[in-house]
Protein backbone atom coordinates (compact mmCIF):
# COMPACT_ATOMS: atom_id res chain seq x y z
CA UNK A 1 0.00 0.00 0.00
CA UNK A 2 1.61 3.36 -0.90
CA UNK A 3 1.70 5.25 2.09
CA UNK A 4 4.33 8.41 1.21
CA UNK A 5 5.21 10.56 -1.50
CA UNK A 6 8.54 12.25 -0.54
CA UNK A 7 8.02 15.89 -1.43
CA UNK A 8 11.70 16.88 0.21
CA UNK A 9 14.41 13.96 1.07
CA UNK A 10 16.38 15.39 3.74
CA UNK A 11 20.24 15.58 3.68
CA UNK A 12 20.44 11.74 4.49
CA UNK A 13 17.40 9.85 4.92
CA UNK A 14 17.35 6.02 4.16
CA UNK A 15 15.73 3.16 4.84
CA UNK A 16 16.83 0.62 7.08
CA UNK A 17 15.32 -2.42 9.68
CA UNK A 18 17.72 -4.30 12.30
CA UNK A 19 20.37 -5.28 9.41
CA UNK A 20 21.80 -7.94 7.39
CA UNK A 21 23.82 -10.89 8.90
CA UNK A 22 26.15 -13.61 7.60
CA UNK A 23 27.48 -11.62 4.26
CA UNK A 24 30.21 -9.66 5.98
CA UNK A 25 32.49 -12.51 4.97
CA UNK A 26 31.55 -11.44 1.25
CA UNK A 27 32.33 -7.81 2.09
CA UNK A 28 28.90 -6.98 2.63
CA UNK A 29 28.52 -5.32 5.88
CA UNK A 30 25.95 -5.51 8.23
CA UNK A 31 24.52 -1.83 7.43
CA UNK A 32 20.74 -1.25 9.21
CA UNK A 33 20.12 1.29 11.60
CA UNK A 34 22.72 2.66 13.93
CA UNK A 35 20.68 3.76 17.21
CA UNK A 36 18.70 0.59 17.20
CA UNK A 37 16.80 1.08 20.53
CA UNK A 38 14.85 3.71 18.73
CA UNK A 39 14.09 1.92 15.83
CA UNK A 40 13.15 -1.01 17.59
CA UNK A 41 10.78 1.29 20.23
CA UNK A 42 8.75 2.69 17.35
CA UNK A 43 7.96 -0.79 15.66
CA UNK A 44 6.88 -1.55 19.57
CA UNK A 45 5.02 1.47 19.99
CA UNK A 46 2.98 0.89 16.22
CA UNK A 47 2.37 -3.00 17.42
CA UNK A 48 4.45 -4.31 14.64
CA UNK A 49 7.42 -6.87 14.88
CA UNK A 50 10.68 -5.19 15.97
CA UNK A 51 12.50 -5.88 12.90
CA UNK A 52 10.35 -4.23 10.24
CA UNK A 53 11.84 -1.44 8.55
CA UNK A 54 11.78 2.40 9.75
CA UNK A 55 13.11 5.43 7.81
CA UNK A 56 16.34 6.93 9.29
CA UNK A 57 16.23 10.60 9.49
CA UNK A 58 20.09 12.23 10.12
CA UNK A 59 19.75 15.57 11.18
CA UNK A 60 16.70 17.07 10.00
CA UNK A 61 13.95 14.45 8.65
CA UNK A 62 12.34 15.03 5.10
CA UNK A 63 9.14 16.44 4.02
CA UNK A 64 6.23 13.57 3.58
CA UNK A 65 3.03 13.79 1.96
CA UNK A 66 0.60 11.09 3.14
CA UNK A 67 -0.99 9.13 0.46
CA UNK A 68 -3.39 6.67 2.46
CA UNK A 69 -4.13 6.42 5.73
CA UNK A 70 -1.82 5.29 8.34
CA UNK A 71 -0.32 5.61 12.02
CA UNK A 72 3.57 7.17 12.65
CA UNK A 73 5.54 7.66 15.18
CA UNK A 74 8.88 9.78 15.95
CA UNK A 75 11.65 8.60 18.10
CA UNK A 76 15.35 8.95 18.70
CA UNK A 77 16.88 12.30 18.37
CA UNK A 78 14.25 15.27 19.12
CA UNK A 79 13.24 16.89 16.15
CA UNK A 80 10.04 19.45 15.91
CA UNK A 81 7.72 17.31 13.98
CA UNK A 82 4.53 19.21 12.30
CA UNK A 83 1.92 17.52 10.68
CA UNK A 84 -0.26 20.00 8.28
CA UNK A 85 1.81 22.77 9.94
CA UNK A 86 0.78 21.75 14.05
CA UNK A 87 3.37 20.43 16.38
CA UNK A 88 2.90 16.91 17.27
CA UNK A 89 4.90 15.04 19.75
CA UNK A 90 7.97 12.67 19.25
CA UNK A 91 7.74 8.94 21.07
CA UNK A 92 3.93 9.39 20.53
CA UNK A 93 2.08 7.53 17.83
CA UNK A 94 -0.54 9.54 15.59
CA UNK A 95 -2.46 9.15 12.70
CA UNK A 96 -2.15 10.84 9.24
CA UNK A 97 -4.69 11.04 6.30
CA UNK A 98 -4.52 10.95 2.82
CA UNK A 99 -2.95 14.35 1.48
CA UNK A 100 -1.59 15.59 5.24
CA UNK A 101 2.00 16.77 4.97
CA UNK A 102 4.42 15.80 7.52
CA UNK A 103 7.64 17.44 7.94
CA UNK A 104 10.45 17.79 10.60
CA UNK A 105 12.83 20.71 11.34
CA UNK A 106 16.20 20.26 12.42
CA UNK A 107 17.07 18.46 15.34
CA UNK A 108 17.43 20.51 18.61
CA UNK A 109 19.05 17.28 20.42
CA UNK A 110 20.63 14.11 18.92
CA UNK A 111 21.66 13.72 15.13
CA UNK A 112 19.13 10.38 13.97
CA UNK A 113 15.39 10.09 14.60
CA UNK A 114 13.71 6.97 13.51
CA UNK A 115 10.14 7.06 11.20
CA UNK A 116 8.47 3.96 11.83
CA UNK A 117 5.05 3.30 10.04
CA UNK A 118 1.93 0.86 10.54
CA UNK A 119 2.91 -2.69 9.01
CA UNK A 120 6.85 -0.83 8.54
CA UNK A 121 8.12 0.62 4.92
CA UNK A 122 7.71 -1.95 2.57
CA UNK A 123 10.56 -2.82 -0.01
CA UNK A 124 12.15 -6.00 -1.41
CA UNK A 125 14.59 -7.66 1.09
CA UNK A 126 17.49 -8.25 -0.13
CA UNK A 127 20.32 -10.87 1.49
CA UNK A 128 17.11 -11.14 4.05
CA UNK A 129 17.41 -7.30 5.24
CA UNK A 130 15.56 -4.04 3.69
CA UNK A 131 18.41 -1.87 5.18
CA UNK A 132 19.95 0.66 2.50
CA UNK A 133 24.01 0.05 2.06
CA UNK A 134 24.13 3.49 -0.04
CA UNK A 135 28.26 2.60 -0.38
CA UNK A 136 27.22 -0.30 -2.76
CA UNK A 137 23.49 1.00 -3.79
CA UNK A 138 21.84 -2.53 -1.91
CA UNK A 139 18.78 -2.79 -0.65
CA UNK A 140 16.45 0.15 0.75
CA UNK A 141 14.89 1.76 -2.11
CA UNK A 142 17.08 1.34 -4.96
CA UNK A 143 20.03 1.38 -2.88
CA UNK A 144 20.10 4.76 -2.04
CA UNK A 145 18.87 7.84 0.20
CA UNK A 146 15.46 8.85 -0.10
CA UNK A 147 14.64 11.29 -3.20
CA UNK A 148 11.96 13.70 -4.02
CA UNK A 149 9.52 12.17 -6.17
CA UNK A 150 9.80 8.48 -4.50
CA UNK A 151 6.99 6.88 -3.47
CA UNK A 152 7.19 4.75 -0.33
CA UNK A 153 5.14 1.46 0.21
CA UNK A 154 3.80 0.28 3.65
CA UNK A 155 3.26 -3.12 4.73
CA UNK A 156 -0.06 -4.98 6.35
CA UNK A 157 -0.42 -4.07 9.93
CA UNK A 158 -3.72 -2.83 12.28
CA UNK A 159 -4.46 0.57 13.07
CA UNK A 160 -5.58 1.42 16.57
CA UNK A 161 -2.32 2.41 18.20
CA UNK A 162 -2.87 6.30 18.11
CA UNK A 163 -1.76 8.09 21.61
CA UNK A 164 0.62 5.18 22.82
CA UNK A 165 3.26 6.69 23.26
CA UNK A 166 6.65 5.98 25.32
CA UNK A 167 6.73 6.66 29.28
CA UNK A 168 9.42 8.73 30.51
CA UNK A 169 11.55 6.18 32.47
CA UNK A 170 12.00 4.53 28.89
CA UNK A 171 13.32 7.79 27.16
CA UNK A 172 17.17 7.80 26.59
CA UNK A 173 18.57 11.20 27.59
CA UNK A 174 20.41 13.21 24.75
CA UNK A 175 23.71 14.40 25.98
CA UNK A 176 26.23 16.02 24.79
CA UNK A 177 29.08 14.62 26.66
CA UNK A 178 28.81 10.90 26.34
CA UNK A 179 30.60 8.25 28.71
CA UNK A 180 30.89 4.93 26.66
CA UNK A 181 31.38 1.61 27.95
CA UNK A 182 34.02 -0.20 26.14
CA UNK A 183 36.14 -3.26 26.80
CA UNK A 184 40.05 -3.21 26.40
CA UNK A 185 41.09 -5.54 23.40
CA UNK A 186 40.97 -6.87 20.97
CA UNK A 187 44.83 -5.79 20.76
CA UNK A 188 45.06 -4.01 23.48
CA UNK A 189 48.35 -5.89 24.09
CA UNK A 190 50.02 -3.19 21.97
CA UNK A 191 49.19 -0.21 23.53
CA UNK A 192 50.97 0.23 27.19
CA UNK A 193 50.72 4.94 28.06
CA UNK A 194 48.14 4.52 25.13
CA UNK A 195 45.63 2.29 27.12
CA UNK A 196 45.58 5.34 30.16
CA UNK A 197 45.43 7.72 27.61
CA UNK A 198 42.31 6.20 25.82
CA UNK A 199 40.08 6.13 29.37
CA UNK A 200 41.42 9.24 30.44
CA UNK A 201 40.68 12.03 28.39
CA UNK A 202 37.88 13.79 26.79
CA UNK A 203 37.44 13.31 22.65
CA UNK A 204 35.27 15.55 20.61
CA UNK A 205 33.08 13.86 17.25
CA UNK A 206 34.47 15.56 14.23
CA UNK A 207 32.64 16.44 11.08
CA UNK A 208 34.15 12.76 9.68
CA UNK A 209 31.29 10.86 11.59
CA UNK A 210 28.99 8.65 9.68
CA UNK A 211 27.47 5.35 9.48
CA UNK A 212 31.35 3.59 8.48
CA UNK A 213 32.39 5.21 11.28
CA UNK A 214 33.01 8.38 14.25
CA UNK A 215 35.90 9.55 13.93
CA UNK A 216 37.59 11.78 17.04
CA UNK A 217 39.58 14.14 17.93
CA UNK A 218 41.81 14.03 21.12
CA UNK A 219 44.86 13.32 23.07
CA UNK A 220 46.99 11.38 20.37
CA UNK A 221 46.78 7.13 21.83
CA UNK A 222 50.59 5.98 21.02
CA UNK A 223 51.24 2.40 20.52
CA UNK A 224 54.55 0.92 22.73
CA UNK A 225 57.63 0.89 21.67
CA UNK A 226 57.84 -1.56 18.93
CA UNK A 227 54.02 -2.50 18.43
CA UNK A 228 53.36 -2.92 14.91
CA UNK A 229 51.66 0.42 13.04
CA UNK A 230 49.42 -1.81 11.82
CA UNK A 231 47.96 -5.78 11.54
CA UNK A 232 46.71 -8.01 8.88
CA UNK A 233 43.36 -7.34 8.35
CA UNK A 234 40.78 -8.96 10.45
CA UNK A 235 37.31 -8.80 10.74
CA UNK A 236 35.61 -5.89 12.68
CA UNK A 237 32.58 -5.09 14.05
CA UNK A 238 30.75 -2.00 14.82
CA UNK A 239 31.93 -0.44 18.31
CA UNK A 240 35.27 -1.36 17.79
CA UNK A 241 37.72 1.45 18.39
CA UNK A 242 40.51 1.26 15.94
CA UNK A 243 43.71 3.67 16.41
CA UNK A 244 44.93 4.43 13.07
CA UNK A 245 48.89 5.91 12.41
CA UNK A 246 47.90 9.94 13.47
CA UNK A 247 46.98 8.57 17.16
CA UNK A 248 43.06 9.70 16.64
CA UNK A 249 40.23 6.85 17.60
CA UNK A 250 37.92 6.22 15.41
CA UNK A 251 34.92 3.72 16.50
CA UNK A 252 33.53 1.30 13.65
CA UNK A 253 30.18 1.59 12.85
CA UNK A 254 27.89 -1.03 10.39
CA UNK A 255 29.07 -0.52 7.23
CA UNK A 256 32.87 -1.81 7.74
CA UNK A 257 33.49 -5.90 7.05
CA UNK A 258 37.07 -5.53 7.87
CA UNK A 259 40.38 -3.59 9.21
CA UNK A 260 44.07 -3.08 9.55
CA UNK A 261 44.92 -0.81 12.52
CA UNK A 262 44.86 -2.02 15.80
CA UNK A 263 41.58 -2.25 17.88
CA UNK A 264 42.51 -0.89 21.70
CA UNK A 265 38.82 -1.36 22.93
CA UNK A 266 35.30 -2.78 22.01
CA UNK A 267 32.46 -0.45 22.98
CA UNK A 268 29.62 -2.52 24.52
CA UNK A 269 26.90 -2.84 22.42
CA UNK A 270 24.11 -1.46 24.95
CA UNK A 271 26.02 1.92 23.96
CA UNK A 272 26.14 1.96 20.64
CA UNK A 273 22.72 3.90 20.48
CA UNK A 274 24.82 6.49 22.40
CA UNK A 275 27.21 6.98 19.21
CA UNK A 276 24.27 7.07 16.54
CA UNK A 277 23.19 10.20 18.62
CA UNK A 278 26.54 12.01 18.95
CA UNK A 279 26.90 15.05 17.09
CA UNK A 280 30.35 17.13 15.63
CA UNK A 281 31.63 18.85 18.79
CA UNK A 282 30.01 16.06 21.51
CA UNK A 283 32.48 14.83 24.11
CA UNK A 284 32.82 11.13 24.38
CA UNK A 285 34.63 9.90 27.12
CA UNK A 286 35.54 6.03 27.44
CA UNK A 287 34.99 3.77 30.49
CA UNK A 288 36.69 0.89 31.06
CA UNK A 289 34.48 -2.42 31.66
CA UNK A 290 34.98 -6.69 31.46
CA UNK A 291 32.66 -8.57 28.89
CA UNK A 292 30.65 -9.63 32.45
CA UNK A 293 29.36 -5.88 32.47
CA UNK A 294 28.75 -5.74 28.83
CA UNK A 295 26.60 -9.09 28.84
CA UNK A 296 24.88 -7.37 32.07
CA UNK A 297 23.98 -4.14 30.39
CA UNK A 298 23.15 -6.30 27.40
CA UNK A 299 20.81 -8.13 29.54
CA UNK A 300 19.32 -5.07 30.94
CA UNK A 301 18.61 -3.66 27.53
CA UNK A 302 16.19 -6.00 26.48
CA UNK A 303 14.69 -6.74 29.67
CA UNK A 304 13.79 -3.46 29.01
CA UNK A 305 12.41 -4.05 25.71
CA UNK A 306 10.53 -6.70 27.05
CA UNK A 307 8.65 -5.10 29.87
CA UNK A 308 8.01 -2.28 27.79
CA UNK A 309 6.27 -4.62 25.12
CA UNK A 310 4.24 -5.92 28.36
CA UNK A 311 3.22 -2.58 29.40
CA UNK A 312 1.99 -1.30 25.49
CA UNK A 313 0.44 -4.73 25.60
CA UNK A 314 -1.49 -4.19 28.53
CA UNK A 315 -2.86 -0.38 27.59
CA UNK A 316 -4.50 -1.88 24.24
Amino acid sequence: MEIFEVLDPGPFTTIQDLGRYGYQSFGVPVSGALDTYSARVANILLGNAEDLAVLELTFMGPRLKALSEAEVVVTGAEVPLLLNGEPRKTWEVFRVQTGDILSMKPAVAGLRAYLGVTGGIDVPLVMGSRSTYAGAKLGGLNGRPLARGDVLRRGQGELGREGTSLPETYRPALEKTWILRAIPGPQDDLFEEGLEVFFGSAYKVTSKADRMGCRLSGPPVSLREGAPKSIISEPSLAGAVQIPPDGQPIILLVEQTVGGYAKIATVISADLPKVAQARPDHEIRFRRVDISEGHAAYKEMENRLAALRVEIKGKE
